[in-house]
């Protein structure tokens, strides 16, 4: 706690001088910093989209042709667009283990309590770190693997000046519900011990249900019901809709109005549980 009762932030801000908005603006670039400083880990998670997404195009388009040129609504250029686009959105949205907001480790080593004490929002500065950590992704992890599918295996073009500026949006709500769904998975460590298996569980729920194996076309259409009902497909299939324009003009917006929804509903819920979260640390001793 430092002097006139301001706390220090990342930057060496502090909260009572700069007011919420320059700290959460501290706190995306400590986020952003924090996730570039390992620069072959960077190259690595790249490559690795970017290799996979080959295979992946691979065996759709190989699908595709033996079901007479497309399969769910996706010809071949819009199976390469959703391709590369679902394998660079992977680290951008959260969807892989490697992509938590480390607050399971922050309350097993008591380090929460600090969160807890600043005259900050927990939830929102931990999404504002959250957002850094997903631009440094978008910069690297999103434009590398979809450059190179643009270049070697073509996406599709959109025929709306509207769909970029509207796929832009929606990713960034995606991002959010992601952050959302992670950090109320993650306040699980408030009662357990070990999250890791809860996180497992979530990680291959959201990948399937998220449309990141297929898309959600392909489904059954039970499953896809089932699927629409959760808030796993604003995480990745309707930017992909957007972006291979099977949503335009009403229904992209429906689509984001959709995400928007999911992240009120899911902030809500993150807040509800922090505060009982907050009575088990008093009640503990912490």
């Amino acid at each position: 706690m430092s002097a006139a009762g301001s706390v220090a932030v990342p930057g060496g801000v502090r909260a009572g001088r700069v007011g919420a908005a320059g700290v959460a603006v501290r706190l995306v670039g400590a986020g952003f910093r924090r996730a570039a400083a390992y620069r072959t880990a960077v190259l690595a998670g790249a490559t690795t989209n970017t290799v996979f997404g080959a295979i992946k195009l691979g065996i759709l388009s190989a699908a595709a042709v033996s079901a007479g040129g497309s399969i769910g609504g996706y010809d071949r250029a819009a199976l390469s667009t959703y391709t590369w686009l679902t394998q660079g959105l992977l680290a951008v949205v959260g969807l892989l283990g490697g992509t938590s907001v480390r607050l399971d480790q922050r309350i097993r080593t008591g380090d929460v309590v600090v969160d807890l004490a600043r005259p900050v929002d927990p939830v929102l500065a931990w999404m504002a770190d959250d957002a850094g950590r997903a631009l440094q992704a978008a910069t690297f992890r999103l434009l590398a693997p979809l450059a190179f599918g643009a270049l070697v295996f073509g996406i599709t073009v959109p025929t709306s000046a509207a769909t970029v500026p509207l796929l832009v949006v929606s990713i960034a709500l995606a991002w959010a519900v992601s952050f959302c769904c992670r950090v109320v998975v993650e306040m699980a460590g408030f009662w357990t011990t070990d999250v890791r298996g809860l996180t497992t569980v979530y990680i291959a729920v959201s990948n399937v249900l998220g449309g990141v194996i297929v898309p959600l076309s392909l489904f059954p259409a039970p499953l896809a019901a089932l699927a629409r009902a959760t808030p796993f497909p604003s995480m990745l299939q309707v930017p992909v809709d957007i972006a291979v324009e099977h949503r335009t003009g009403a229904a992209a917006l429906t689509g984001l109005a959709v995400q928007a929804g999911w992240v009120a509903v899911l902030l809500v819920v993150a807040s509800v549980v922090l505060r009982r979260a907050t009575r088990t640390v008093v009640v503990g001793g912490g």
